[in-house]
């Protein structure tokens, strides 16, 4: 099979949310011979980065693409990665859940699956996620970003928000080794609101917080 051509084909399948159809089309291309690390690096991250483009040029784009175009991602890299011909590196760790107080929990699976499919390990720590739960987890797996969730003014502002994890980080001398990154509706309506919360940067959708997130483990990794 033409790897332009699958790429294509799964691309639609992709915009139109059709996750049956794209995966189909993801196990049709291995069995007709195309590598799993082709179809991963090939197929899957460019219309990851192709959402992502669209979304710059349309804020107000699907969410049900956002979330459709995350979740086949990571099911589809999951299901490729077992055949790699080597192991691939892992670019990094991360430990993701909504803050304390908020239960919403979609824009957190779709980041976790924009992540998984960049080869960032995702540790899921769940909703209503108190500080001291972040930073342990961070610690306990090495992770070099904590992504934290807010759908609420109220938790993302909150003391048990952002601000707990910070000040957490201060207190252990975790700083150095540890980025905050956050996102959700309320920092959409307020650019600056990640600086009030002493974030180090936000994400303005599930898409674009991986490339936010990827940037961060670099930085991590830099300094």
């Amino acid at each position: 099979m033409d790897i332009l051509e699958i790429l294509r084909d799964y691309q639609e399948a992709v915009f139109d949310t059709d996750g049956e159809r794209a995966l189909a089309l993801i196990d049709q291309a291995y069995e007709s011979g195309v590598s799993a690390e082709d179809i991963v690096f090939r197929i899957v991250i460019p219309t990851i980065e192709k959402m992502m483009a669209a979304i710059n040029r349309d804020p107000d784009a699907n969410l049900a693409q956002h979330f459709m175009t995350a979740q086949i991602a990571a099911t589809a890299t999951e299901r490729m990665l077992s055949r790699f011909r080597q192991p691939p590196a892992s670019q990094g760790t991360v430990v993701i859940g909504t803050a304390a107080g908020d239960l919403h929990s979609l824009g957190k699976r779709i980041v976790s699956g924009c992540l998984k499919s960049l080869m960032i390990e995702v540790i899921d720590a769940g909703v209503n996620v108190a500080p001291a739960r972040f930073v342990e987890a961070a610690v306990e797996h090495g992770a070099q970003v904590i992504a934290i969730s807010s759908m609420m003014v109220h938790t993302a502002r909150g003391d048990n928000g952002c601000l707990g994890v910070r000040r957490l980080l201060q207190e252990r001398g975790l700083e150095d080794r540890i980025r905050l990154v956050v996102g959700g509706a309320p920092y959409r309506f307020d650019g600056e609101l990640y600086r009030t919360v002493q974030a180090d940067a936000w994400a303005e959708d599930g898409i674009t917080a991986g490339r936010v997130i990827l940037d961060l483990i670099h930085e991590v990794e830099r300094s």
